[in-house]
């Protein structure tokens, strides 16, 4: 799988796909890789309510809540943060089987690492997150280019029809248009 530096996914092109998937909330710990989607939420053109958390396991929690209220969330975080809130994942949407759909970022992922896979990255959180959601059994998709974009709507679709998480990587820092 190749990422496309020279083609990373519009931020706006990822908004539409989520207001196109009735997403109502994004719940995050900011992340860096995503950094122009938290912008392009914190405008009111984009329709979509953004919740900014103090921790991942919070992130969610409130996505969690937010699900049994009856309304579509999208949890958003980097891959350090995902390591942090394995129990809370754990708890919620492995055990409870509460429908979550998480968005990671690839923080720290060499630009030379874009065209190869992740799990040959020299930097250790990169490495293991595609092995640790395996270990896990929790589903995952790349989000490497525009092209992806269906992925989210498909994410959503396998959380909420086997009743669990899933995963949207995010390989590579997405574009501010």
């Amino acid at each position: 799988m190749q990422v496309s530096v020279s083609h990373p996914i519009p931020a706006s092109a990822a908004v539409a796909a989520l207001r196109r998937c009735a997403v109502r909330h994004v719940v995050t710990v900011p992340d860096w890789v995503q950094l122009s989607l938290h912008s392009h939420l914190e405008s009111d053109a984009a329709d979509i309510d953004l919740a900014n958390c103090c921790s991942e396991n919070q992130c969610l929690t409130l996505a969690a809540g937010l699900y049994l209220a009856g309304s579509r969330a999208l949890v958003v975080m980097q891959n350090q943060g995902f390591y942090n809130c394995i129990n809370t994942l754990r708890a919620l949407a492995l055990d409870a089987r509460i429908p979550l759909v998480i968005m990671v970022g690839q923080f720290g992922r060499e630009f030379a690492n874009l065209d190869q896979p992740s799990t040959q990255s020299r930097r250790t959180m990169v490495r293991l997150l595609e092995p640790m959601l395996h270990t896990l059994g929790v589903p995952f998709q790349r989000l490497d280019g525009e092209d992806d974009l269906g992925r989210i709507d498909a994410a959503f679709e396998q959380a909420e029809a086997e009743g669990g998480p899933a995963v949207l990587i995010v390989g590579a820092p997405m574009a501010w248009h």
